[in-house]
C-alpha cells in the first residue's frame, strides 16, 4: 500500500511541476518583452527545464514517474489537439500551387537530411530523423510528435529542438532583409515563407513583418506542412519497419494513433464551427499539454550528453536551413512557373 501511494505522490508531484512551470512559460511569453521577439513557448520549456534539470536536479527519482508521464502522454495529447489549430478549408485558400509546394519541400528536405545525416556526418538515424521532421515539417511540434516512434533518448530530442530555435530564429532576421530582393509578390513571398521557415510563430513574426496578406497566406501555407506530419509519421513507422527485415505489410506498421486521432480533430474542425470560447479555450489547454511535454522533455536532458552529440547536428541543421531559403526559393519559382 505504501509502495502504491509512494507512486501516486511522485506521479502528482512531478506532473504538477510540469503544469505550472508549463503555464510560468505561456505567462512569460504573454506579458513580457519575448512576445515582440517572436519566442517559441515550446522553445522557453525545454530551456526553462534544461536549466532546473541540470541545476536543481528536479529530474530525479522521487518526480521521476510523473516527468515521465507527462513527457509521453500529455505530449500525445496536445499532438491530437493541436489540430484544432488547423482547418482542411485552409487549403483552398491557397491553391494548388501551395500545397504541391509545401509538399516537395517536406520530401526534398527530409530525404537531403537523411542523406546527409546518416551517410556524410554519420549521425545515428533517430537524431537524423529528428532533425529532419523539425526542418521539414513544423519545428519542436513536429521533433515531439515524431519522438514516439523513433524512440529517441531526450538529450537527442533537445539537440533537435535546439537546431530549430537557432536557425528558425536566424529566419525571421534573414527573410525580411531578403524580400525586397527576390522579386516574389505577395503571396508568392507568403508561400516561400510558409513553406520554408521552421517554426509556426517563427512564420507568423516573419510574415507580419511584410504585411497582413502575406501574413495570412505564410500561415495557410504553414498548416498545410503541419498537416502532412500524419503521413510522415506513418512512413517512419514503415521506414522502421524494412529496416528491421521483417515483412513490409500493412498489418505490420505500427501506425501512430496519436497522428490519426490529430487528423480526426482536424476534419471535425473543419466540418463543425465550435464556439469561440471553447474553441480558445481548447487551444490554451492544447499549448498547456506541449509547452508541459516540452519542460518535462527538458528536465531529462543532461548536459554531458549533449556535449557527447557534438556540433554534427548543428552543422547538418545548418545545410538544411540553405537548402530551405536557396532550395526552396528555386522550388517556389518552378512551381509557380509550372503551375501559372
Amino acid at each position: 500500500m505504501k509502495d502504491n501511494a509512494d507512486k501516486i505522490t511522485n506521479l502528482i508531484k512531478g506532473s504538477a511541476l510540469c503544469i505550472l512551470s508549463a503555464l510560468f512559460c505561456l505567462i512569460l511569453i504573454e506579458y513580457t518583452v519575448l512576445k515582440t521577439y517572436s519566442v517559441s513557448v515550446l522553445s522557453l520549456a525545454i530551456f526553462l527545464g534544461f536549466c532546473c534539470g541540470n541545476l536543481f536536479k528536479f529530474g530525479q527519482k522521487h518526480l521521476s514517474s510523473g516527468i515521465e508521464f507527462v513527457k509521453t502522454r500529455f505530449l500525445r495529447a496536445g499532438i491530437i489537439l493541436y489540430g484544432v489549430k488547423v482547418s482542411l478549408i485552409s487549403l483552398t485558400q491557397v491553391g494548388l500551387s501551395g500545397v504541391v509546394i509545401a509538399a516537395t519541400m517536406l520530401l526534398s528536405t527530409f530525404t537531403l537530411a537523411y542523406i546527409l545525416g546518416t551517410r556524410y556526418f554519420k549521425l545515428d538515424q533517430q537524431t537524423t530523423i529528428l532533425i529532419g521532421a523539425g526542418s521539414s515539417i513544423c519545428g519542436a511540434a513536429a521533433i515531439l510528435a515524431t519522438n514516439p516512434v523513433v524512440k529517441a533518448q531526450s538529450h537527442k530530442v533537445s539537440v533537435a529542438v535546439s537546431t530549430v530555435v537557432v536557425f528558425g530564429s536566424l529566419a525571421m532576421l534573414l527573410y525580411p532583409a531578403l524580400y525586397p530582393y527576390l522579386n516574389l509578390d505577395e503571396y508568392q513571398y507568403g508561400i516561400f515563407v510558409g513553406a520554408t521557415i521552421h517554426e509556426v510563430a517563427q512564420v507568423v513574426a516573419t510574415g507580419d513583418l511584410a504585411g497582413a496578406q502575406v501574413s495570412d497566406i505564410a500561415v495557410i501555407e504553414k498548416m498545410i506542412r503541419v498537416i502532412m506530419l500524419a503521413p510522415f509519421l506513418v512512413f517512419i513507422s514503415y521506414l522502421k519497419l524494412k529496416q528491421t527485415g521483417e515483412a513490409v505489410a500493412f498489418k505490420n506498421i505500427q501506425i501512430p494513433w496519436f497522428a490519426v486521432m490529430f487528423i480526426l480533430v482536424i476534419v471535425l474542425n473543419s466540418s463543425m464551427t465550435l464556439p469561440d470560447t471553447i474553441k480558445q479555450n481548447l487551444i490554451l489547454l492544447d499549448d498547456i499539454l506541449l509547452t508541459s511535454a516540452m519542460f518535462a522533455l527538458g528536465l531529462t536532458t543532461q548536459v554531458s550528453a549533449i556535449k557527447q552529440a557534438g556540433v554534427k547536428p548543428l552543422i547538418l541543421a545548418g545545410y538544411l536551413f540553405l537548402f530551405l531559403l536557396s532550395g526552396g526559393y528555386l522550388i517556389n519559382l518552378a512551381c509557380f512557373s509550372i503551375l501559372f
